[in-house]
């Protein structure tokens, strides 16, 4: 147990310092480049400030993650079950698990990159239409979704204190809704200075505590991984940021949280562990359908709610901080739900 801990949290630290190194490099590349932040006028007018910060930082994160997982879990598999003693594991379902779920949030963060290219290099504001990026979405989970069933993990999902449930053709869209759902709830949440790092990371470290309690050794070092590279990346992207992960990034960390859902059987702690994230995009689906049956009246003076708390007053930095406890709160829950539910 001490040297599977000790394995893991030497795989979190290695992704954080990739991370943070790469940022080292990126940033001014990027800068070079000219791939700066265009600040829409629909904004809080302060964020204004923030124009030319360069985007597409996640990629420092995604070639942290990616590479520091991939090492891991392989050298994990080769050597690590001989050491560890009590976490023996099935190696051809570690490592269907971790890369099938880098390839969903690697697919995801495609999109991002093409959604940021346009913004940027194009000079189109809006990027992807939302029918494009729909469209892209769920064709790229749905190619994810088919593998898992080809191979023979799909179709059953597991709830604390009801056990698993055989959901036969039917786990297949609802699947891909949840997932889709979820990765553009991690997008929108992306609009504040540290906070979709911060809460991420967090997420990453209970899927860590959980998928570790369960004995899922290969979703433990990817989530041990996530968390590292989300604090590589807050070097960075805490407030005042000097970077941002743009749709590149925020796509991968959403396609990534489904993942590690998926891989421990149980994305029914999207809705505990994402309250965050949820929160965000309802209050963007409250907001415009509440306007429309108005006719111009508003629920929040801006959503998503993180703009509504920027502008009652709130720092960026007690946003983070807020919403940040929030998750871990639910963090807890989440874990007590499997300690105890399973």
């Amino acid at each position: 147990m001490i040297i599977f801990a000790v394995w893991t949290l030497i795989t979190a630290l290695v992704t954080l310092g990739l991370t943070a190194l790469i940022g080292r490099y990126l940033i001014p590349y990027l800068h070079k480049l000219n791939f700066g932040q265009t600040i829409l006028d629909i904004g809080p007018s302060w964020h204004k400030n923030k124009q030319g910060t360069p985007v597409m930082g996640g990629i420092m994160f995604i070639i942290g993650i990616a590479f520091t997982t991939t090492v891991s879990v392989i050298l994990y598999v080769i050597f690590g079950t001989g050491i560890t003693g009590v976490y023996q594991i099935d190696p051809s379902k570690t490592l269907v698990m971790v890369f099938t779920g880098l390839a969903l949030a690697l697919m995801h963060s495609g999109i991002g990159f093409i959604d940021d290219y346009i913004k940027v290099v194009k000079k189109r504001n809006l990027g992807l239409t939302a029918i494009q990026k729909l469209v892209m979405q769920f064709a790229v989970t749905i190619a994810y979704l088919a593998v898992l069933g080809i191979l023979g993990y799909g179709g059953k999902t597991t709830i604390p204190f009801v056990g698993q449930i055989d959901l036969g053709w039917l786990w297949y869209p609802l699947a891909a809704i949840v997932i889709v759902g979820v990765v553009n709830a991690v997008n929108l949440t992306d609009g504040v200075d540290g906070l979709d790092g911060s809460l991420t990371f967090f997420v990453a470290l209970f899927f860590m505590l959980i998928s570790t309690m369960i004995g899922s050794v290969g979703v433990s070092l990817l989530s041990a991984s996530v968390a590292g590279g989300c604090l590589g990346f807050l070097v960075w992207n805490f407030h005042p940021a000097k970077v941002f992960m743009g749709d590149t990034g925020s796509l991968f960390l959403g396609g990534m949280v489904c993942a590690l859902a998926f891989a421990v059987d149980m994305p029914v702690l999207l809705l505990p562990l994402g309250f965050v994230y949820l929160a965000e995009m309802f209050s963007v689906v409250l907001q415009v359908g509440y306007f429309k049956l108005t006719h111009g009246k508003r629920l929040f003076k801006m959503s998503p709610i993180h703009h509504h708390f920027e502008m009652c007053g709130w720092s960026e930095v007690k946003i983070v901080t807020v919403f940040s406890v929030v998750t871990i709160i639910f963090g807890i829950i989440s874990f007590l739900l499997v300690r105890f539910g399973l």
